[in-house]
C-alpha cells in the first residue's frame, strides 16, 4: 500500500499534468523547423505523394502542412492529439520491425501543448471532414467541414502560452533557413514525394516527385551542382549504398551540402563525414584547409 505523503508546504512538490506536458514538448519541438519535421514525418507514413508548406515569420507566426494523404476519420483525429496516440506500433515486438518515420506517438501531443493549433482531416472515402481545433493542449471545438481527401495542420502562435522558450528562438531569417534545411533533406530523402514551401506566401522550394534521384536532384540543389557530381553505387551482403558525390574541383569549406540518410531518414554522422573528408585528403590542393569538403555529397544507404 503507497503511504500518502503530504504536500503541502514541502520543497518537492509534483507537477500538474498540465505543466509536465508543456515542459516535456520541448523534448520533441525545439524550434518551427521541429513542428515541420514532425509533421512532414506524418504526412510521409500517411503515404501522401504531395506535400505542401507555408510558414509566416520563419514558423513562429503560422506553419501550415497539407498532403494529401489517407487522412484520418473523426474517431482517429480526437485521439491523435493526445500523448502516445499512434497508428504504427501495437506491440513492444513492433519495434523490431518498425518502417515508419514515426512510431512514439509524440508530435501532435507536443505542438498542441506549446501552440494553437487547427487539423482539418478527411479520408477519401468519406464525404465530410472533420475539424478540430486544439490550443495548448485542450480541444476547443470538433466539428464537420469541407475539407479536400487528407490532412491540413495549422499552427498558430509557438510557444505562445511558454513565453521563456521564445527568447531561445533565432531571428526570423534564420529560423526559416533551419526550415529550408530540413525540408531540403526530406525532399532529398523522398524522391517520390513533391513538396512546396512557401514562405510569406512566396515559393522558396519546389520539388516534384520522380523516381529518378538526379532528378530529385537538379530540383533541389539547382543544375549546376547536378552536373558537377558523378553517381556512386556499392553494394554488399549487408547494405547497399547508391547516391552521387562531387568532383574533388568542385570543393567548399562548409559541409552544409553533405547529405546522408540511411533508410529514407536523414542522419547526422561525424565518422560517416570524416570517412568522406578522408577520401577527398589526397584529392583537394595542399594549400585548402583541412576540413574540406565535397560540393555536393548525397549517400543513401540501406540496410538490406
Amino acid at each position: 500500500m503507497e503511504e500518502y505523503i503530504e504536500t503541502q508546504g514541502n520543497k518537492i512538490r509534483i507537477l500538474d499534468q498540465d505543466t509536465i506536458n508543456k515542459i516535456a514538448a520541448g523534448e520533441v519541438i525545439e524550434r518551427p523547423a521541429s513542428v515541420v519535421k514532425e509533421l512532414i514525418d506524418n504526412s510521409i507514413d500517411a503515404e501522401a505523394n504531395d506535400i505542401r508548406i507555408e510558414v509566416e515569420k520563419g514558423g513562429k507566426n503560422l506553419i501550415i502542412i497539407r498532403d494529401n494523404g489517407c487522412g484520418m476519420n473523426r474517431a482517429d483525429a480526437l485521439i491523435a492529439y493526445k500523448k502516445h496516440a499512434t497508428s504504427k506500433l501495437t506491440h513492444i515486438a513492433d519495434l523490431d520491425t518498425i518502417s515508419t518515420m514515426g512510431f512514439r506517438g509524440e508530435a501532435l501531443a507536443s505542438i498542441s501543448a506549446v501552440a494553437k493549433m487547427e487539423i482539418f482531416t478527411r479520408p477519401s472515402k468519406e464525404i465530410m471532414g472533420t475539424k478540430i481545433v486544439i490550443h495548448g493542449g485542450k480541444v476547443l471545438e470538433t466539428s464537420d467541414v469541407g475539407t479536400a481527401p487528407g490532412t491540413s495542420v495549422r499552427v498558430k502562435d509557438l510557444f505562445y502560452n511558454t513565453p521563456a522558450r521564445c527568447k531561445y528562438l533565432k531571428s526570423d531569417r534564420i529560423e526559416l533557413t533551419y526550415i529550408i534545411d530540413t525540408v531540403t533533406q526530406l525532399a532529398l530523402a523522398n524522391t517520390n514525394i513533391s513538396f512546396t514551401l512557401l514562405s510569406e506566401r512566396k515559393t522558396v522550394l519546389r520539388k516534384m516527385g520522380s523516381s529518378d534521384l538526379f532528378n530529385c536532384i537538379v530540383n533541389v540543389l539547382g543544375p549546376d551542382i547536378a552536373r558537377s557530381l558523378l553517381p556512386l553505387e556499392h553494394k554488399t551482403e549487408g547494405f547497399e549504398i547508391r547516391g552521387y558525390i562531387s568532383k574533388p574541383e568542385a570543393s567548399r569549406a562548409e559541409s552544409d551540402h553533405i547529405f546522408l540518410f540511411i533508410n529514407n531518414r536523414p542522419v547526422s554522422s561525424r565518422a560517416i563525414t570524416t570517412a568522406i573528408r578522408l577520401g577527398y585528403y589526397t584529392k583537394i590542393p595542399k594549400d585548402v584547409i583541412l576540413l574540406q569538403y565535397s560540393s555536393s555529397f548525397l549517400i543513401l544507404e540501406k540496410w538490406m
